[in-house]
């Protein structure tokens, strides 16, 4: 099938000129290509094509100070506002470990960088993008008015690539990394003797691994007493009853290259359109409650007793956000958050289950 020709540099940055207002994400779509391709038709106009050299990244980034780091996928915007410290490094992951900002990294998966200037009226905004092969955003870092602007600029000099050119050559998503549901490879019984003996959360992938399950697959095979369907309206009960009684929460947003975490209360829950926001000082979240297509309670053993999350699927199949009440390693959890998820409005069954 014949692509159609992609815009000129020339042409997409006339277009994000005639349009400064729409997200990036939002204007590369309306033009057929990726966001990575919006950004680097700028490299020589604000635009600086980095090395994606992510443990080097991370631990540069503490020098730089205080920042907003963000993660997103399609339906979901996380945004925290902190310190990039704690930080470390490996061969394959990267965690970061820091009060606010909270990473669990990919490495394989960042596979272009960018520092980017533009211009919002006399104030000049500047941040670190990083995209994976398809040219979808894994990470961006904001500066803020307090950042460290002299290591920012050091950083990014040591990080600057001898590549400069304004076109990028992205790679068309292959196969086996869109998400597709596996062929069912085990039975009920099969998963529940399994999902039984965990004794911590972490095993949860290697568990699905083994059986060759995907996750929604395994909460809609487990049965009630391991994961139950909510309403889609639970996610939304869930901010407002938390907000309320002041309850620590953990919530993930992620995408193949990034997670990010948030935990602690939140305050400010707003309903803007058909997304839920959270506007908190140091903590912003944008859902788009249209995207999700179920909602579970999910229940899994752990040494401390059980452990119970609320997770969001979209049309898809994949998890688009995920929430624990707020724990440490080694205790129980939280009496107010089990009580609520039990008791957030039910669905009678899966469809299709």
């Amino acid at each position: 099938m014949h692509q159609p020709e992609k815009p000129s540099p020339e042409r997409i940055r006339r277009a994000r000129e005639d349009s400064p207002k729409i997200r990036g994400r939002d204007l590369a779509a309306q033009l057929g290509i990726s966001e990575a391709e919006l950004v680097a038709a700028h490299c020589g106009f604000g635009t600086v094509r980095i090395e994606p050299r992510v443990n080097d990244v991370l631990a540069g980034l503490g020098a730089v100070g205080e920042v907003m780091a963000l993660t997103r996928n399609d339906s979901a915007v996380h945004e925290k506002i902190g310190f990039y410290d704690k930080v470390f490094t490996g061969k394959h992951h990267a965690i970061v470990l820091g009060n606010d900002i909270d990473l669990r990294i990919f490495l394989k998966v960042w596979a272009h960088g960018f520092a980017v200037e533009t211009r919002d009226g006399g104030e000049i905004r500047r941040s670190l993008q990083f995209f994976d092969a398809a040219g979808e955003a894994v990470h961006k870092v904001h500066l803020r008015p307090s950042s460290n602007l002299y290591a920012y600029q050091k950083l990014t000099g040591e990080l600057q690539s001898s590549n400069q050119e304004s076109i990028l050559s992205v790679k068309q998503r292959s196969a086996e990394n869109v998400a597709k549901i596996p062929d069912q490879a085990a039975t009920g019984d099969d998963l529940r003797e399994h999902w039984s003996r965990l004794t911590d959360v972490h095993q949860f992938f290697d568990m699905l691994k083994t059986l060759k399950l995907d996750r929604r697959q395994a909460v809609r095979m487990v049965g009630q007493d391991y994961a139950w369907l909510l309403d889609n309206d639970a996610v939304s009960a869930m901010f407002h009853h938390a907000a309320e009684d002041e309850m620590p929460i953990m919530c993930f947003v992620g995408n193949r290259g990034c997670i990010q975490i948030h935990s602690g209360p939140i305050k400010s829950v707003k309903q803007i359109g058909p997304s839920i926001n959270v506007l908190d000082d140091t903590f912003h979240l944008h859902l788009r409650t249209h995207h999700i297509r179920e909602v579970w309670a999910v229940r899994k053993p752990t040494k401390d007793g059980h452990v119970t999350s609320l997770e969001a699927y979209g049309a898809d199949g994949k998890m688009i956000i995920q929430f624990f009440g707020t724990r440490k390693e080694g205790e129980p959890e939280r009496d107010d958050w089990r009580l609520l998820t039990e008791n957030l409005p039910r669905t009678p069954s899966a469809p299709g289950a």
